[in-house]
């Protein structure tokens, strides 16, 4: 796990200085994806590997100035460059592994998470790590704001079945960590899985 860990670090920690400004066209996408999440004021959300806080302001938006948003990563470089965006007025910034969550069960009533589960080192126990943390009948929105295939296109390889993000494979992975899914959709403009903690 600690070497997944300095992988993860490592290969964000670099990028973070100047993520956003490669990806400058994808506020709109984070901002439909929790539109999709059907939050209400005064909710309690969790942004799980929030990289530099781009959920956060729509997060805020959306539980209103009652709620609660807390923005989670491993990776302290993305935390800084969250700060440096302002972002922190958004939400509560914590240095943290999502594998292993400092909050207590069933304290929260969604958690939104893009880009995350490719980065999982345990995916079925670290879903259930974020279901142990959200009340029954809460929320997962598993994003990324291109689909799987543009995504696969990018990074120069081709997309399968066997990956792990496929519906055939995410479905019973949901199911088996504490989580139904209720929702999928893959298309070139975004990857949005939404799911429901079972109680």
């Amino acid at each position: 796990m600690a070497d997944d860990h300095a992988h993860v670090q490592e290969f964000f920690g670099v990028r973070a200085a100047d993520w956003d400004a490669r990806f400058p066209d994808d506020g709109p996408a984070y901002t439909a994806a929790v539109a999709a999440m059907g939050l209400r004021p005064g909710d309690a959300v969790l942004d799980a590997g929030c990289g530099t806080g781009r959920a956060l302001a729509p997060l805020r938006s959306a539980v209103g100035a009652r709620g609660t948003v807390i923005g989670a990563d491993l990776t302290p470089a993305m935390l800084e460059a969250a700060m440096r965006a302002g972002r922190r007025s958004s939400g509560l910034l914590l240095l943290a592994d999502v594998a292993r969550l400092p909050l207590r069960d069933e304290s929260l009533d969604a958690v939104f998470a893009a880009g995350l589960i490719a980065h999982l080192p345990q995916p079925d126990v670290n879903l259930r790590e974020l279901a142990r943390v959200v009340r029954p009948g809460g929320r997962l929105a598993l994003f990324h704001p291109i689909g799987r295939a543009a995504l696969a296109a990018r990074q120069g390889r081709q997309v399968t079945e066997a990956d792990l993000r496929a519906e055939p494979s995410l479905r019973p992975l949901l199911a088996g960590s504490g989580w139904r899914m209720t929702s999928y959709v893959d298309e070139d403009a975004r990857f949005l899985a939404l799911a429901v903690r079972q109680g």
